[in-house]
């Protein structure tokens, strides 16, 4: 059965709803874009939207089953990165 969803345009959020739908603070998720930690971002019209696909996709990058998962990712904290950090991205 064929995707109803799939003509439709990507929802986008702004920056605050982007946050809540995220759990994090507006603060948070503008550091980390600052820092070039954070979810994809696109700016139409001079303003930041994100697209709904993209947040959960920056999510998932932190995924895991237990504490000793090798093969998650890593979501940085929003701050700058260390050498040894940006060459992890």
């Amino acid at each position: 059965m064929p995707d109803p969803l799939a003509d439709l345009p990507p929802r986008f959020l702004r920056t605050k709803q982007a946050a809540h739908f995220l759990g994090i603070s507006l603060r948070t998720l503008e550091k980390h874009r600052t820092y070039g930690t954070g979810p994809t971002y696109r700016k139409i019209g001079g303003r930041v939207v994100y697209a709904v696909a993209d947040l959960e996709a920056w999510t998932k990058i932190g995924a895991r089953k237990s504490p000793k998962d090798m093969d998650a990712g890593t979501v940085f904290p929003a701050r700058p990165l260390t050498p040894e950090e940006q060459d992890r991205l």
